[in-house]
């Protein structure tokens, strides 16, 4: 690929991300505006501020009324958002502005990533043009542009430092490694998936030494991104805030496609089933998500403790094979796979957490060609997961019809999603053995 064609596809999806910020995104844009306009006003009392037992924060925005539990470096980011918008805008008017304020962050961090995948390509490869093709393969995919400005989603702010602390750790740097480590754990939980990668890559440079220098230094940051609120005297409310954030995930999937939402098609199924008959009853559109204390309920085992066994498990194996093969792509790797377990197998999975899988395939199958089929797999079926259930934007539609298959589009796509799992198995035991 030429140059000039590169930059020509870099301003191509510039103009394509710069034009989907003004479109709603999905339910959660508005809650960043809550949190914003909170965040620039009193940010360490987000969470709420003592108590006996410790009280859950609520951050107000005109009517607009909701908790917190997201780590604090994400309120940060976002308090410096509602300031900078407050600057412009004093009455904190909603409006297109306030839309495209709160989404503007994701785009910086999209292209952040964009320049990494690039930079991190060349720096191993030493070529330019597999460096070329992985920063397009991450700008103008589908999946980072639903998963991104489009529909609002966050997860590109964590995403960016996860990435960076991993190839900084194969590049021998443990203690930056760690910063970053921290900065995306700090801004979004499931930056914690890039662990079992991190550790190898640390362990592969120099074994104990590197892997302590990046705990030092992971854990630097996350006390003093607690700090603020310890010395308010809120840091049991915000240990509050993050356990309703795990307690609240009651469901067996969150429109994932995964197992849960495989199990939450079959037991509506079967209870249909003397109603409408079968195979009627398998033939409706899955209405909604289903507790996990359903499940019991039913008379089967609670699949929580199942799930987190398995994604242990997976996560393990992906790791043992990697162990002794120092290869960027391999680690890459090994991070996709633990993102890919995490999803198909576990439960309480929301449909965009799937996303931190493209970015670290992308670097995977830049350095490794033979990566390349399962990394575009992988990105249709994260795009279309998230379209199916919001389409272009919250209330536009564009969304691809579920029932246009006959059975609800998105259980055939679990199944494909945990058969892709099975697919990558294979193909990271024969890439280790290669």
């Amino acid at each position: 690929m030429t140059h000039r064609r590169f930059t020509a596809a870099l301003v191509a999806g510039l103009l394509l991300r710069v034009a989907t910020l003004a479109l709603p995104g999905h339910e959660d844009v508005t809650t960043w505006k809550i949190w914003s306009y909170a965040a620039s006003r009193d940010v360490t009392a987000m969470y709420g501020v003592g108590g006996d037992p410790p009280t859950r924060g609520i951050v107000t925005w005109g009517e607009h009324r909701t908790t917190v539990d997201y780590p604090p470096l994400f309120l940060y980011e976002y308090a410096l958002v509602g300031h900078l918008f407050g600057a412009l805008f004093p009455d904190y008017p909603d409006g297109l502005a306030l839309l495209i304020a709160v989404k503007l962050p994701v785009l910086l961090a999209s292209a952040g990533l964009t320049w990494l995948l690039f930079w991190s390509v060349r720096r191993v490869s030493g070529k330019d043009n597999p460096a070329r093709w992985a920063a397009l393969a991450y700008w103008l995919n589908p999946a980072t542009i639903f998963g991104g400005e489009m529909l609002g989603y966050v997860d590109p702010l964590f995403m960016l430092p996860a990435v960076a602390a991993l190839v900084l750790a194969f590049l021998g740097r443990p203690a930056w490694a760690g910063v970053l480590a921290g900065v995306a754990l700090a801004t979004k939980p499931q930056g914690i998936l890039v662990g079992p990668a991190l550790a190898v890559a640390l362990w592969q440079h120099g074994g104990l030494a590197p892997m302590a220098r990046a705990g030092i230094t992971c854990g630097s940051v996350l006390l003093l991104t607690t700090l603020p609120f310890y010395l308010r005297g809120a840091l049991p409310n915000m240990w509050l805030a993050f356990g309703a954030f795990y307690g609240r995930r009651d469901t067996m999937s969150a429109y994932a496609v995964n197992i849960g939402w495989i199990v939450n098609w079959a037991l509506r199924c079967q209870e249909a089933v003397p109603e409408l008959g079968f195979p009627a009853a398998c033939l409706q559109l899955v209405p909604r998500p289903m507790t996990i204390s359903n499940v019991p309920a039913l008379g089967y085992p609670n699949p929580r403790p199942i799930g987190t066994a398995l994604v242990l498990i997976a996560t393990a194996w992906a790791a043992w094979r990697v162990w002794g093969r120092r290869d960027l792509s391999l680690v890459a790797a090994l991070g996709a796979f633990t993102v890919h377990a995490f999803f198909v197998l576990s439960t309480g999975v929301h449909e965009s957490h799937q996303l931190f899988e493209v970015p670290l395939l992308v670097l995977a199958a830049a350095l490794r060609p033979r990566l390349w089929p399962l990394c575009f797999v992988v990105s249709a079926i994260v795009a279309l997961n998230i379209n199916l259930l919001y389409g272009i934007g919250w209330g536009m539609g564009w969304a691809v019809p579920r029932m246009i298959t006959g059975v609800d589009l998105s259980v055939l796509l679990s199944f494909v999603n945990v058969g892709t799992l099975v697919w990558f198995a294979r193909v990271l035991g024969r890439a280790v053995r290669e």
